[in-house]
């Protein structure tokens, strides 16, 4: 199958806690929301929008050739900057809007295409990616998230506890291998517009409030969401400043 068309928008908060000014902090000198960018043109969107808050934000992209939607500074999350901006730009409702996090400085070009054309094949209004977990300290490790999937391909539930529990194994050994089917979500989001548009409508669900995990809130409204498997693997995002320091390194040693 032909790889299907689609954009890529940005959501870009100037104002984070853990790191403010995370979208501007330099990596080997270039603003980390231009890496991003950068990113999400090399994957072939059609059209790359930065959706912000923050002029210095807007500023810092002057020259690149992408979109700057400017953006309420209220939003409770990226997914309603994102259906502001779907108004604001007039995308049909069967656009499909790739959602990639303005913290991903080396996201894989294929995957970016890869989430696309996973919605594109599924028919569900929402798609994500997974990769395999490889070792157990991340299967315990609460801040990274697990899925389980049906025999579709459809999420059946995301969480930051280890899933599926593997009772005999486990009840031997929690420091081996995982085994086979065990999932880590990765945090790059494909949606069409119009489901973008209503997802930002949906009441705060319960178990999105207990896991603090976004995405269960369309499993609660008993929407589907599609979970391709990664092709590539990708590099940790920025959250701190250590991150920042160990992503400067790594950009660096690519140029």
């Amino acid at each position: 199958m032909s790889q299907p068309d689609f954009v890529v928008a940005v959501p870009a908060r100037y104002g984070a806690s853990r790191l403010p000014g995370k979208p501007l902090r330099l990596i080997a000198g270039i603003p980390m929301v231009v890496h991003v960018a950068r990113r999400a043109l090399a994957a072939g969107a059609r059209q790359v929008v930065v959706a912000t808050d923050d002029t210095r934000i807007a500023d810092a992209l002057a020259g690149e050739p992408l979109t700057v939607c400017m953006t309420r500074a209220d939003h409770a999350s990226g997914t309603d900057r994102l259906a502001e901006c779907a108004d604001q730009l007039g995308w049909d409702d069967a656009t499909i809007v790739v959602n990639l996090q303005g913290d991903e400085p080396f996201a894989p070009p294929e995957g970016i295409r890869a989430v696309a054309g996973a919605l594109a094949t599924s028919g569900a209004g929402m798609a994500t990616l997974a990769t395999a977990v490889e070792d157990a300290a991340a299967l315990f490790d609460p801040n990274v998230v697990k899925l389980v999937r049906d025999r579709a391909g459809f999420a059946l539930y995301f969480s930051r506890a280890p899933i599926p529990w593997q009772r005999d194994r486990f009840a031997r050994d929690r420091l081996g291998p995982p085994g086979d089917d065990v999932w880590r979500h990765i945090g790059i989001y494909a949606y069409r517009a119009g489901f973008l548009r209503r997802f930002a409508t949906l009441p705060a669900g319960r178990l999105e409030q207990l896991e603090a995990l976004e995405q269960l809130r369309v499993l609660e409204a008993g929407e589907r969401i599609a979970v391709g498997i990664s092709p590539v693997p990708f590099p940790p995002g920025v959250d701190t400043l250590a991150d920042l320091e160990r992503a400067d390194r790594r950009a660096r040693e690519l140029t």
